[in-house]
């Protein structure tokens, strides 16, 4: 039989506990916020939501970039294994077909992790650090593909950013009234990147006007946070 701990280290185990307990639901919460509503959540939206107090969340993380390094910690890895993966495909077109696909889905499968890719965080490390490993192995890409004759001579790595901040804004305008709006973003930015002779995926269907007024009348109206 295991004998019982001392009255001190009960306290602090009880503690050590608790602090994780406490951490795990600011991640969670900040989770689901950022995938709703964006990395505009403000640090108090954050605690509320967890049901602890400032005191406890800054204790946690001291500052809003601490905060997106641990929640997004494992979407950079997904990013990270993203690259791997596509530069494993021994067709390089395809691989960069797919690569420009798969991040953008990461991207409207989350609405916070959109707008992650699309900023930089330079006191975010670790989250810096993963993107920046993606960033080397998408310039091998781009490399692989031009050698193919597929992708344009003029392609830039910058046209992927141009890419991705454009990809999130469709996404954070069209989320709710044509939520695949993006794909067709997509479809043409890869026609815009190919050469003539360059073999492509069908390409998506447009949404359909009604949706994309009501998303345009949608982004019109003042937010909560104006209000």
């Amino acid at each position: 039989m295991t004998p019982p701990e001392p009255p001190g280290q009960q306290s602090e185990t009880a503690l050590r506990a608790d602090a994780e307990r406490n951490r795990e639901r600011i991640m969670s919460a900040a989770r689901r916020l950022y995938a709703t509503e964006g990395l505009g959540v403000s640090m108090a939206s954050v605690a509320r939501e967890a049901g602890v107090g400032k005191a406890t969340l800054s204790r946690r993380f001291t500052t809003r970039e601490d905060l997106i390094n641990a929640v997004f910690a494992d979407r950079m890895d997904n990013y990270a294994a993203a690259t791997a993966e596509a530069l494993a495909d021994p067709d390089p077109w395809r691989a960069f077909t797919r690569y420009i696909e798969a991040i953008c889905a990461m991207q409207a499968a989350d609405r916070g992790f959109a707008a992650v890719l699309a900023m930089t965080f330079p006191a975010a490390k670790a989250l810096e650090a993963r993107r920046a490993e993606s960033y080397e192995g998408f310039l091998e890409l781009i490399a692989r593909a031009k050698a193919t004759g597929h992708l344009r001579a003029d392609f830039a790595s910058e046209d992927l950013v141009v890419l991705l901040m454009a990809n999130a804004g469709v996404i954070a305008a069209t989320i709710d009234d044509a939520p695949e709006a993006w794909r067709r973003l997509v479809g043409q930015m890869l026609r815009a990147f190919a050469s003539p002779d360059a073999p492509l995926p069908p390409l998506p269907e447009a949404p359909s006007s009604p949706a994309l007024y009501c998303a345009m009348a949608r982004s019109g109206r003042p937010s909560s946070n104006e209000t």
